[in-house]
C-alpha cells in the first residue's frame, strides 16, 4: 500500500526564542545576545518513576519532582556575566527560574529550589568567551500523586 506524504509543517527553530528568566532577580535574565553558540540546555536527571522489583514484577513508585540542571553557555563579555559572579560569590541559591526554548510549540519549563551547580570561566586566552553556568533545581512532575494523600 502506497502512503503519500502528509505535507506536516515540520516548524521552525528559532534561537533568539531562548531565555533564561529569574524572577527574583531581573539583572540575572539571560537572554539569546548574552549567549555563546551552545546557548542553553535543560536536562532532567533521575528516574520520573522508581520501579522496584517484587518478587513477580515490578511497583512502580512515581517521584513528585525530577531533578533538573540548566546549563548556560554565558557570555563573558556581557555585564551579566558579571552578575552571574556575584550572585556565586554571595549567595548561590537563586530560587526560581524559567528556561524558554527554541520553539513557540515547547512549553516554558519552571525550576524551583534552583541553586548555582557549577561555573567555568573558560579560558582566559582570547579564544573562547563561553562562561559555562549549570544551575540545578527541581520540576514538580506526577501532579496526581498529590490527589492520592
Amino acid at each position: 500500500m502506497a502512503v503519500t506524504n502528509p505535507g506536516i509543517a515540520r516548524g521552525v527553530l528559532n534561537r533568539v526564542r531562548c531565555s533564561v528568566v529569574v524572577p527574583s532577580d531581573p539583572t540575572l535574565n539571560i537572554t539569546a545576545p548574552n549567549m555563546g553558540r551552545q546557548m542553553a540546555r535543560l536536562q532532567f536527571e533521575g528516574q520520573l518513576v522508581n520501579q522496584i522489583p517484587t518478587a513477580t514484577g515490578l511497583v512502580n513508585s512515581p517521584e513528585p519532582y525530577a531533578i533538573c540542571s540548566i546549563t548556560i553557555a554565558l557570555l563573558r563579555t556581557q555585564p551579566v556575566a558579571a552578575a552571574w559572579l556575584a550572585v556565586i560569590q554571595n549567595n548561590s541559591n537563586i530560587k526560581n527560574v524559567t528556561i524558554h526554548s527554541d520553539t513557540s510549540q515547547f512549553p516554558e519549563i519552571s525550576l524551583q529550589d534552583v541553586v548555582v551547580s557549577r561555573i567555568d570561566p573558560g579560558p582566559f586566552d582570547a579564544t573562547n568567551p563561553d562562561v559555562q553556568i549549570v544551575l540545578k533545581g527541581a520540576m514538580p512532575v506526577n501532579n496526581n500523586l498529590w490527589s492520592y494523600a
